[in-house]
């Protein structure tokens, strides 16, 4: 039994091993490209929906204004998604400043109010490459010159651009920002590979006439969730080639950790809850494995309480896994200029094995809160 038992543990770190160095290949496979800075001709239309942004979308609406695109080549476009505080309010009040508020108005109960904001957004849009973000992101002058200038040079139909936790205050979120660099990692890594999987919708841009080819939401609006990864990937069944990812820190969008362990549970159970709709069945093959790592090593764990045996057998799980994540975190974090959070993966993989089996075993499987609403 336990020559089975170890046997199925190390077959599994072996494939976890080969998938993180998979991602190493992919992530160093993305080159700084280089991009047109001037002469721009694109017509870019912003999309931002928000519900209950009050708070920060003051900061967000500022930095787009603030671009150094040509503002007769931009267009910005906020659905207010029912808002109950003074979300809206604050967006027109920018209206002299040519924001567009559209507001949704729905009188039946829908599961996919943002896939709803999106789609209706892009209907009023007049842009030829749509530029996603959210409520309560930042970034730089240079973002979207720098991306419609990707755009202009390379001519991909779909754009995912890299995003980063900032301005954090605790361990906790810290250890948010270097698990969400691996995840960001892995959606870049698997475009540079050629096989674009995931992606993050606060970065997020897309040719108009494509979202409509290949039927928009349609297929994919039962779901809360998905607006980014379940559109990249019915895109890449007509594209698989044409769908880049912007290696370019101009590009970057940053955005904030979650303050508690509630919240942070709830976003992880919301992206969790579409991998069952991936179309790349490979790609659901290999999450499953993973995560039987991560449950092997759980186990592990706690069977040396009983046996060393199983105890060493976790710690060289633990030193493999350890020593594979750093080398592929680093030149990640590098890029975000946060190689210092490499040094907190002793602490954090531990965490991660836990909540990774947590939220793999519910997030298919419960309702979850979003925004206010309970959904699925």
């Amino acid at each position: 039994m336990i020559v089975l038992h170890s046997t199925i543990s190390l077959l599994l770190t072996g494939l976890y091993l080969l998938v993180v160095a998979y991602l190493i290949k992919g992530w160093g496979a993305l080159k700084r490209p280089n991009i047109s800075t001037s002469g721009f001709t694109t017509k870019v239309t912003v999309l931002i929906a928000a519900r209950n942004e009050s708070a920060r979308i003051r900061y967000t609406i500022d930095d787009i204004i603030a671009q150094n695109y040509p503002k007769h080549l931009t267009e910005i476009i906020i659905v207010d998604d029912h808002s109950t505080d003074d979300t809206a309010a604050i967006i027109s009040s920018y209206a002299h400043m040519g924001v567009k508020l559209l507001q949704l108005n729905e009188d039946k109960p829908l599961n996919s109010y943002k896939k709803k904001a999106i789609a209706e957004a892009i209907a009023l849009s007049t842009g030829e490459l749509m530029v996603c973000t959210d409520a309560d992101c930042r970034m730089g002058k240079s973002w979207l010159s720098s991306i419609v200038g990707y755009y202009e040079t390379h001519h991909p139909v779909m754009i995912s651009s890299p995003v980063t936790y900032f301005e954090e205050t605790t361990l906790f979120e810290r250890l948010q920002t270097l698990e969400f660099s691996y995840l960001i990692g892995i959606g870049a890594a698997f475009i540079g590979n050629g096989r674009a999987s995931t992606c993050n919708g606060a970065n997020f841009a897309y040719r108009k006439d494509v979202f409509y080819e290949v039927g928009g939401f349609k297929g994919i609006d039962d779901l809360a969730s998905g607006d980014d990864e379940l559109l990249l990937q019915k895109v890449a069944e007509t594209y698989p080639n044409k769908i880049g990812f912007f290696k370019n820190h101009d590009a970057v969008v940053f955005t904030h950790a979650k303050h508690t362990l509630q919240e942070f549970l709830q976003q992880r159970r919301r992206w969790a809850s579409k991998s069952t709709r991936y179309k790349d069945k490979k790609v659901v093959a290999l999450a499953v494995c993973i995560w039987l790592f991560n449950l092997s090593m759980l186990v592990n764990a706690g069977l040396g309480f009983y046996n060393i045996f199983y105890f060493k057998l976790f710690l060289v799980q633990f030193l493999l896994k350890y020593l594979i994540e750093a080398a592929f975190l680093l030149p990640i974090t590098s890029f975000f200029k946060r190689a210092n959070l490499v040094g907190l993966l002793i602490i954090l993989i531990p965490i991660h094995i836990i909540y990774f089996v947590y939220v793999g075993l519910i997030g298919n499987t419960k309702k979850y809160v979003w925004k206010g609403r309970t959904v699925r």
